[in-house]
């Protein structure tokens, strides 16, 4: 199994492979590589989001997940009656969001990651804050993928002090432009010297109640003392004669898993209609998610999914750090909000084992409801149908939503005719999209990170 490092940004890839060649674990090289994420790929995570993370412990060959999902404030109010309404066009939909600092729930990831080091970690914290600060000083390059979500986001990523970062000349940030955001350096700076608990009980934390305070949030100094990571074993499931270790949820991943069908003799028509059942949901909206895969040279892997939701469009004065909206996902908030409970999740972390028990393949995406289909379509073309890395990544992918098969330029034009012949709604959209998802791989013969995102992927020496 290759050591390596794939995620949605090459300041995110080159942040990981660094603590690796420093002597760092998987968990080392995955909080280091995550804490960059949120310098990096602030269009599509943050600091005071969620995630859930699989680690693959190779000396006692078992895996565990980890759940640092956002949680429910106590006082949040269970109609949502305080959220700030948007509509977003995307695509050719016009989607309806729920933001504004009513949006925010109880930050995790930051519990995620200090859970993670303390585990499985080697090397000092500070020196895991490192490549985030330095990323923060220097300001990344802006990608291509990121600044077409912007683009496509920018009335809630403007709202706020978001306009200084994502617009700072009165027009938003294009790609190759610099993303500049110092505050970000006060508030890494507090998280090397405090550690994650900054969030919950420091300098990172008092901030986050004042701002709420304010402006009718509701996440409470007590909602951040009492949150913690929870760890908890793998879900396994059948997956093409391997064994599958995921978590449940809202993708239904193990429940999916076991049906995806062998298509390697089959012809491109025939894949695709053996498929389209299994890759589907019933609808939803784009999240502002990424996936960062990590293995190290000991065989540890580590795979991450975090996500601001799409933001709340506010931001902690003078730190840069944007308020996760979970609260307003109406893709999670299939109930009332329950004060105090942890919310439900689409992601799912993703390792794969051969038949003598080895790592075969470590992966996860992004993509809200179209995570499950990204990912299942790229594990089976990498187990089943033999491809590379890079070209199950790449290979025009399908998605069907409702009764509507989303096809990007490439997929099998006889196939999709065939669909609109039986009675489907077939979308054919004109590019390769950040709706299809965003994965990142680690196998046996390489890495790869999605270019729908701008991801990117390396192996270490």
């Amino acid at each position: 199994m290759n050591a390596g490092v794939a995620g949605g940004h090459p300041a995110t890839v080159r942040a990981g492979l660094e603590i690796l060649e420093d002597g760092g674990t998987a968990a080392d090289a995955a909080v280091s590589a995550v804490l960059a994420s949120c310098v990096a790929e602030t269009v599509m995570t943050g600091l005071l989001g969620g995630g859930h993370i699989v680690y693959w412990d190779a000396s006692r060959r078992s895996a565990r997940n980890l759940d640092c999902f956002v949680a429910v404030p106590m006082n949040a109010s269970p109609s949502g009656e305080d959220l700030l309404r948007l509509e977003v066009p995307f695509g050719q939909e016009l989607v309806h969001y729920a933001v504004g600092p009513a949006s925010c729930g109880v930050p995790g990831l930051p519990a995620g990651l200090d859970a993670l080091w303390r585990e499985h970690g080697t090397l000092p914290w500070p020196r895991l804050v490192e490549p985030a600060i330095q990323l923060a000083r220097d300001g990344v390059e802006f990608p291509p993928a990121h600044a077409a979500c912007l683009a496509m986001l920018a009335p809630v990523m403007t709202m706020d002090d978001g306009a200084r970062i994502y617009a700072p000349t009165g027009r938003l940030l294009e790609a190759g432009e610099r993303l500049e955001q110092p505050g970000l350096v006060s508030a890494l700076e507090a998280i090397a010297s405090e550690g994650a608990r900054s969030v919950y009980d420091g300098t990172l934390a008092d901030a986050l109640v004042e701002l709420c305070a304010e402006r009718g949030g509701s996440v409470t100094h007590e909602d951040l003392l009492s949150y913690e990571a929870r760890w908890s074993d793998a879900v396994e499931a059948p997956c093409l004669g391997r064994r599958l270790l995921t978590r449940r949820g809202l993708s239904g991943m193990p429940e999916h898993a076991p049906r995806l069908p062998r298509v390697r003799d089959l012809g491109e028509t025939e894949r695709v209609l053996a498929l389209v059942d299994v890759l589907r949901d019933d609808g939803g909206r784009q999240g502002h998610t990424t996936n960062t895969t990590i293995v190290d040279p000991s065989g540890n892997a580590c795979v991450v999914t975090t996500s601001l939701g799409l933001g709340s469009g506010d931001f902690l004065p003078g730190l840069d750090l944007h308020l996760n909206s979970m609260l307003g996902e109406l893709d999670l908030v299939r109930e009332p909000l329950r004060p105090g409970a942890r919310m439900q999740s689409m992601m799912a972390p993703t390792i794969v084992l051969d038949g003598d028990g080895e790592v075969e393949l470590a992966a996860g995406a992004a993509g809200g409801t179209r995570l499950r289909t990204a990912l299942l379509g790229v594990i089976g073309g990498i187990l089943d149908e033999g491809l590379e890395p890079a070209d199950a990544i790449a290979r025009p992918r399908f998605h069907r939503a409702g009764e509507t098969i989303n096809a990007e330029p490439g997929v099998d034009d006889s196939a999709l005719d065939r669909l609109g012949e039986l009675g489907w709604s077939v979308r054919r959209w004109p590019a390769p999209h950040h709706y299809f998802g965003g994965v990142s791989v680690i196998g046996r013969s390489g890495a790869a990170g999605d270019p729908r995102r701008s991801g990117a992927a390396a192996t270490a020496p």
